[in-house]
């Protein structure tokens, strides 16, 4: 479906560019079998120029501002600008190329300007303003979801700095492109310097514990550099899969070494000049606004408020989180493997995950190996991922390998609505898979809209999720760690989240929400690769057919406990070190690269979770959420959005858990409503009441 307000292209667009007109594929699907790496410059440019003509339209109509001539009509800009953006930049780290790269380099700093010139022009805001001010005296009654888009759009031209002066405003657009910029830069050495990490093995004896299809797979990434061996690649975080399995410990120091060096090395990868310039910017730009530093600017946009009721909640749960993951570490120094009469704090972080496997198989009878061959990505997808969708919300998935994606290994998939037996169902939009890893791909796991709902547009949804699983040789099975499986579950709550929209405008589409919000929803979907219904469909032996056994199932649920530690520990340093960062005035930030690892040592102890054992998620050097993503001072949101999250899966169970009118309800309040509302307002809509984070204390074992 594509929308009927559609503006002409620019003249100067080649009309055979496969973005001069909307795509003619199910759902407005980019038309990736005819776009080229040529096509998205122009495209990009072009949709700028007239975007900035339909803005000035807008600002230049002599008629009074009405909704329609106004919030509508800039709605309804920039369709050409966003199709092509949107393709672009889903493409840029699910397949990145040197060329894309490059026209990141040369549009980051353009686009920045392209948007402050929307944001400080002052006769948009007059125009918005003069209809918030019609409804504050009676004079106009505006819909709840357009009132609060009015509210939404004054609050975005004040962070935007329309009531500067001429010159701070010159200022701050000098900041937002170099920002920009270095965001770009950071993405590109971190994904150049996760290539360059990668361990290369030679001898296969050091591989001990690997399964075969790992190690196939890591056969088959040597082959595809061109190298003779095998080749463990980086993934995003810290911590690394492989750890768990290999039963050299020589192997498995490498390894964490190369992962922990990352952009910290020197050479042309090395992120710390570029991070500290990108601190340091961030920190004027919130002063220029009248913020104390970056994060106080972000949370005051956020559900949070303020940086203090951020500091308090990550404050709170870090000493218990700590405690139980030296609780753990004590665990593990007892069993076989451990140096000779080590404790807790002897035990390194190269060997916690394979001494947490010991564990686990002592304690519980569970590990990875063991458990992956029941964990098939064919059997968790369709048995496991769509099946819940299906029974809570009544949606079905038919392949189409007939519509292309942007990659080979992008799968598309339909998506019905409301299904009855027999019956197909309402198309609902586009879900498309990009599960494997490869060299042109950043790390960590993701999802984006192609195309956004929109009942203004008349748009259905097109919505992506990358992930980063190891992809095995030609014919062989994909099997899974249990990590991935909720992975999997938890970046399509977020698809869900963008499928589900039922917005009238744009721009609060599906994922339009505060960051410290966004997660909540995807963190709910992680409940249902735990539902024992659920699980007992998808963990299938991948040969015999088998179920897992039905001990092994009950030991899982009832293992959940073991190992919060360590992760409550490592993702709180990591939510706690971008916090330090982002808390510092521009006079506080450091200015020599070799400064950056001991103000982390620094802010880590400050913190009090300066583990050795249990190093952050992400260091400084490779923390692309903050330094090359959109979660500057938002990594917290997480766990923010985790005690929305396991009140929700209390309220689920308090009514009957798995069912068709809980999912309804989900759908109806909170997924439909996307940015429409006060995301706090459809979460208590849901639930009855504000949510409280005893639940979350339970499940993380904090209590």
């Amino acid at each position: 479906m594509t929308s009927t307000h559609e503006t002409t292209a620019p003249a100067d667009l080649d009309p055979a560019n496969p973005f001069a007109a909307p795509s003619t594929l199910p759902y407005g699907l980019p038309d990736f079998a005819a776009i080229r790496e040529e096509h998205y410059e122009p495209a990009i440019l072009a949709g700028m120029a007239a975007h900035r003509a339909e803005v000035e339209a807008i600002a230049t109509n002599p008629e009074p501002a009405t909704v329609e001539n106004t919030l509508e009509a800039l709605e309804r800009a920039g369709q050409l600008l966003g199709r092509a953006a949107r393709a672009y930049y889903n493409q840029l780290p699910s397949d990145s190329t040197p060329g894309l790269e490059d026209v990141q380099e040369r549009l980051a700093p353009v686009f920045a300007a392209h948007q402050d010139a929307i944001n400080m022009d002052a006769r948009l805001h007059a125009r918005v303003r003069a209809l918030a001010d019609a409804a504050a005296a009676g004079d106009l009654d505006l819909e709840p979801d357009t009132a609060y888009l009015v509210e939404k759009l004054l609050t975005r031209f004040q962070r935007s700095g329309i009531e500067l002066s001429p010159q701070d405003q010159d200022t701050l657009r000098d900041l937002n492109a170099r920002i920009t910029s270095l965001e770009a830069s950071f993405g590109r050495k971190l994904l150049a310097g996760a290539n360059e990490a990668s361990v290369l093995v030679t001898d296969e004896a050091e591989l001990a514990g690997l399964t075969a299809d790992a190690r196939a797979g890591a056969r088959a990434a040597a082959e595809a550099r061109g190298q003779d061996g095998w080749l463990l690649e980086m993934q995003l975080f810290t911590h690394q899969n492989v750890l768990a399995s290999l039963e050299n410990p020589a192997t498995r120091a490498r390894v964490q070494a190369a992962s922990m060096a990352r952009g910290a090395t020197g050479g042309e990868n090395d992120t710390r000049e570029v991070l500290l310039e990108l601190a340091r910017l961030r920190a004027e730009h919130a002063q220029l606004l009248g913020y104390e530093h970056h994060a106080a600017y972000i949370a005051a946009d956020a559900t949070a408020g303020t940086t203090e009721a951020v500091n308090e909640m990550l404050g709170r749960l870090a000493p218990a989180a700590v405690a139980n993951a030296r609780r753990e570490a004590g665990e593990l120094a007892k069993v076989s493997g451990a140096p000779s009469g080590s404790g807790a704090d002897s035990v390194a972080a190269a060997d916690w995950s394979y001494l947490n496997e010991a564990v686990r198989k002592e304690r519980f009878n569970l590990d990875d190996a063991a458990l992956r061959p029941y964990l098939e990505l064919e059997r968790v997808l369709h048995d496991g991922v769509f099946q819940a969708a299906g029974l809570l919300f009544g949606l079905s998935f038919v392949e189409r390998p007939d519509l292309p994606g942007y990659h080979p290994d992008v799968r598309v998939f339909e998506v019905f609505d409301a299904v009855e037996p027999g019956e197909p169902g309402a198309g609902l939009g586009l879900f498309l898979a990009d599960f494997y890893t490869r060299e042109s791909k950043r790390g960590g796991a993701w999802m984006d809209s192609l195309v956004v709902q929109s009942g203004l547009l008349g748009e259905k949804p097109v919505v992506v999720n990358n992930l980063n699983i190891v992809k095995p040789p030609a014919g062989e099975p994909t099997l899974l760690v249990w990590d991935e499986v909720t992975t999997l579950f938890h970046e399509f709550g977020h698809a869900l989240h963008g499928l589900l929209s039922d917005v009238r405008y744009p721009s609060q589409s599906g994922t339009s929400v505060p960051r410290d919000f966004v997660e909540y929803p995807s963190q709910v979907n992680e409940m249902w690769s735990w539902e024992p219904r659920i699980l007992k469909s998808f963990a299938v032996h991948h040969v015999t057919g088998e179920p897992m056994p039905a001990e092994w199932v009950d030991t899982m649920l009832a293992s959940r406990v073991w190992g919060e530690g360590f992760s409550t520990t490592e993702y709180l340093a990591a939510a706690l070190l971008d916090q330090a960062w982002h808390q510092l005035t521009p006079e506080q930030v450091p200015t020599s690269v070799e400064d950056v690892l001991p103000f982390e040592a620094a802010a880590l102890a400050a913190a009090g979770v300066d583990f050795a054992s249990v190093p952050p998620r992400y260091r400084s050097t490779y923390f692309n959420h903050i330094f090359g993503g959109g979660y500057s001072a938002g990594y917290y949101s997480y766990i923010w959005s985790e005690v929305l999250d396991a009140d929700t899966v209390q309220w689920y169970a308090e009514n009957g858990g798995l069912t068709r009118e809980n999912g309804e309800a989900f759908r109806r309040k909170l997924l439909a409503r996307g940015g429409s509302q006060d995301p706090l307002a459809s979460f208590e809509d849901l639930r009855g009441r504000a949510a409280e984070i005893t639940p979350l204390l339970e499940r993380r074992g904090l209590v």
